[in-house]
């Protein structure tokens, strides 16, 4: 068994600004993570006081999930033209404001702007944060720390956003679901400007146009055809349409950048195998335990009969894996390096979610799921930190901002895609009888997706290295190739 290679580091321990400054941005992330599902127990109840018609209810959601996944990557490259800190605070300005509205709001058009308000802020603050961490942690251990809490607090705060919601829904009024933003930001705000340091290059290039234009209507359309399609069916006409004008668009970008002068993503980081493929195990991560999520709690409500808020607090479990995950992520990646963590963490998360085939009626089977999904949490946390490693290391900070837009919108695409998918195989399987089958089918097709995010990270994240050993098995007498320098955290 080949051993992993040394690695090098400077700075192994935190001081105390770096504390300060990881609290503020892991209470922000945090907020942020809560509000992609704080509303889905209060759905109905919002529909109901605002007046909304059951048709227009799944605005709600879409409205901010449009907007977060859309915006993400010309939010990330502003943070870099025009300042991190900057983007950050008036992001967080934006948020609170927008909650507020939100939770006074007395018309449909009212909450929907607020909720469009909302994503906008949420694109803005997600990549921003996360390159202010990038940039305020050296890459090695004190990075990985810090990502690795990072990415537990976002999976956790989705978690706990469907506990939150239903708490705040049954004892005091939706409203508070939206208010509960407001003096949290207030807080980060009082805090953030003395604690977090200003980072912009000293040469300001101009704003790539026409590539924030294509690759922000590429995501809207995607991000639309997908949610379409998970109502409708992928038949439905305007979900093909969406979705082929999203690819279409998003192929013009990529042409787009290989000829600007100042690109937004410039298109030698588009072809950097680690961003590439780390993105796009990190994809298949957010978009396959996020949609478990809906799964189990279709199975918990539909066919145990339990109440949204029980629903809600049996994924507590699930939080607590993820903790979890964060918490060693660093330590797991320090040992094995970062492909073999995302390696390990996706079969586990496979390995977990896998065994949820075996579910059936009655309460009893919660001595299944509830191990299986800690574990798995466990799991795709370490994918996850390990997919954030990956995306944003080697790179100059300069480039941090664009580098954790990519990962920021692969984050979003990831959390809005995997539902639409997974609620479409549970109708084709379950049509109108039980819910049960369909259930069965969806977690089938989520772990066979988990096991191909592992395949991605074990054969195309190999290191140069890795390729000369390989090669060298085979020709035993060609001379060893030198491989090209890559930081450890790839390997």
């Amino acid at each position: 068994m080949t051993q992993p290679e040394p690695r090098t580091h400077t700075g192994h321990h935190m001081t105390p600004r770096h504390r300060i400054t990881l609290v503020v941005l892991l209470v922000a992330q945090f907020m942020l993570a809560v509000d992609f599902s704080i509303l889905n127990v209060a759905l109905p109840v919002i529909g109901s006081g605002l007046g909304f018609s059951l048709a227009a209810l799944q605005w709600i959601a879409t409205a901010f999930a449009l907007a977060a996944a859309g915006f993400t990557l010309l939010f990330g490259r502003i943070a870099d033209l025009f300042g991190r800190r900057r983007l950050f605070l008036l992001g967080l300005t934006v948020l609170g404001l927008s909650s507020l509205a939100g939770g006074l709001a007395t018309e449909p058009w009212l909450l929907l702007t607020a909720r469009v308000a909302q994503g906008l802020a949420t694109a803005a603050v997600t990549p921003a944060g996360l390159s202010l961490l990038t940039t305020s942690f050296p890459e090695g251990p004190l990075r990985e720390r810090a990502l690795g809490l990072n990415g537990a607090l976002m999976s956790a705060g989705f978690t706990a956003g469907a506990v939150l919601g239903g708490v705040l829904t049954d004892l005091l009024s939706w409203r508070w679901a939206f208010l509960v933003n407001v003096p949290v930001a207030a807080a980060v705000l009082a805090v953030a400007p003395s604690v977090l340091k200003e980072s912009r290059p000293a040469d300001r290039p101009r704003l790539d146009v026409p590539g924030a234009a294509t690759v922000t209507g590429g995501l809207l359309s995607l991000v639309y055809g997908l949610t379409r399609a998970g109502e409708d069916g992928w038949g439905d006409p305007l979900a093909a349409g969406a979705l082929l004008l999203g690819a279409a668009l998003l192929a013009l970008f990529y042409a787009v950048e290989a000829r600007a002068a100042q690109p937004l993503v410039p298109v030698t980081v588009l072809r950097r195998r680690t961003v590439v493929w780390g993105n796009a195990a990190g994809l298949i991560a957010f978009a396959t335990e996020t949609s478990l999520v809906f799964l189990m709690t279709l199975y918990l409500q539909e066919v145990l009969g339990f109440s949204p808020l029980a629903a809600g607090l049996s994924f507590g479990v699930l939080g607590a894996g993820t903790v979890l995950g964060g918490t060693v992520a660093a330590r797991v990646i320090g040992r094995l390096g970062t492909r073999r963590t995302l390696v390990t963490g996706g079969l586990l998360q496979a390995a977990a979610t896998g065994t949820l085939l075996l579910l059936g009626e009655g309460h009893g089977w919660l001595g299944l799921l509830l191990p299986a999904t800690f574990a798995g949490g466990v799991g795709n946390m370490l994918v996850i930190v390990g997919f954030m490693v990956t995306a944003t290391s080697g790179l100059p900070d300069a480039e941090q901002g664009m580098a954790t837009g990519l990962a920021t919108m692969t984050q979003q695409v990831g959390i809005t895609l995997g539902t639409p998918v997974m609620s479409a195989v549970v109708t084709a399987r379950a049509g109108d009888g039980p819910v049960l089958p369909g259930i069965g089918t969806a977690v089938a097709v989520n772990t066979l997706l988990v096991l191909l995010g592992v395949t991605l990270a074990a054969w195309l994240l190999r290191t140069p290295r890795a390729h000369a050993r390989r090669a060298a098995a085979h020709t035993p007498s060609a001379a060893p190739a030198t491989p090209s320098p890559e930081p450890a955290a790839h390997r």
